[in-house]
């Protein structure tokens, strides 16, 4: 099971010596349209993971490879293709490169691009729920496939005594090997953008404007 980082007291390099640490790092995006309110929590969440893996790094150990959901290319092209995707994570991806971390893939193109055409086509919706739970199966095991292509890759690559980070979307399935130390970078940031995107659903704004245009009821002077 991951360990928090504020589980973690005074964590000593000796005592995770020869292990492989996994820094995980939970990704947010943020959309064109993001409103004020969600975007200050977005750059708040960002640079407390920046300062959350400072300290890991400070405590347990350098980063040394780096991995990224939906990167299919290595280096510095893996960084190009990272720096389109999420440039907070690029950011912080192409500051440990500098000090001699590398970019990893840890993603098959092809399960990629399967899974982000299931999930378009269960965005769009279905009027049969025979074809609705066809396509839930088809994501369902594809993105199945996907998970334990990052695990073995993972396995893979990360080496005796290493640390690596890996950035990917919150309720992922994938399961690490047992001999892998992860830490789980939760800052309190995460909390606030979770509290913001439940309250400030696309429903409830829709009621709230609705409350907004109600007209206010005249009293009439006696």
């Amino acid at each position: 099971m991951a360990e928090e980082l504020g589980r973690i007291e005074k964590p000593e390099a000796k005592q995770f010596q020869n292990k492989r640490k996994l820094y995980l790092v939970p990704l947010l995006y943020a959309w064109e349209s993001a409103p004020n309110e969600y975007v200050e929590r977005f750059n708040l969440y960002w640079q407390q993971v920046r300062e959350h893996i400072a300290n890991l790094e400070s405590k347990i150990g350098a980063v040394k490879r780096i991995y990224h959901e939906s990167i299919t290319l290595a280096g510095e092209e893996g960084l190009k293709m990272l720096e389109k995707l999420s440039p907070p994570s690029c950011e912080i991806a192409r500051d440990r490169c500098q000090n001699g971390a590398q970019v990893e893939v840890v993603e098959d193109a092809e399960l990629v691009e399967e899974s982000l055409d299931w999930e378009r086509h269960l965005l769009v919706g279905f009027i049969s729920r025979k074809v609705a739970r066809m396509v839930t199966d088809f994501f369902t095991e594809t993105l199945k496939k996907r998970y334990e292509h990052i695990a073995r890759r993972i396995d893979e690559t990360l080496q005796d005594n290493e640390a690596a980070m890996l950035f990917i979307r919150e309720g992922h399935g994938v399961q690490f090997p047992s001999d892998i130390e992860v830490f789980s970078v939760a800052p309190p940031a995460l909390d606030e953008v979770h509290r913001w995107l439940r309250d400030y659903s696309p429903e409830k704004k829709k009621d709230d404007k609705k409350t907004d245009e109600k007209p206010e009821k005249k009293t009439e002077s006696a």
